[in-house]
């Protein structure tokens, strides 16, 4: 089995535009997948929802992973965004984030915290903007 990983997800999701949100998606994520951000859960369709937006939103970025935990089904890592937005503003998200893999090792969920470091009041939820 090979596991994914929040790097190559989001790398895929956001910022690798020769793939569609959906196959990103399917690349990394079960079709049951389920993610609270912040406190608020979203199935896969708003998640796709979700992504579809940033896309829109986000120019550039890269993804800084600090520190990052495999444990049998169970995932946790923390990591920073760092977005440049199409209007050349930048945000930078501290995540802490804790995940369980389906057997295939795609994401089944995730349950995360975010952190603004750097970024205005409007991007405080860029984590779960539609």
């Amino acid at each position: 089995m090979t596991r994914t990983g929040i790097e190559a997800a989001l790398k895929d999701l956001l910022f690798n535009r020769d793939l569609s949100v959906e196959e990103a998606a399917d690349r990394h994520f079960t079709p049951d997948y389920r993610q609270r951000t912040d406190g608020q859960w979203s199935d896969r369709a708003g998640f796709v929802e979700h992504i579809t937006h940033l896309r829109g939103v986000v120019a550039d970025g890269h993804l800084e992973v600090h520190e990052e935990l495999y444990d049998g089904s169970k995932y946790a890592d923390r990591h920073t965004a760092h977005v440049t937005k199409r209007d050349g503003s930048t945000v930078r998200m501290e995540v802490y984030l804790f995940g369980e893999f389906a057997p295939d090792g795609r994401f089944s969920r995730i349950e995360e915290t975010t952190l603004m470091v750097e970024g205005t009041d409007d991007d405080r939820n860029l984590g779960s903007a539609r």
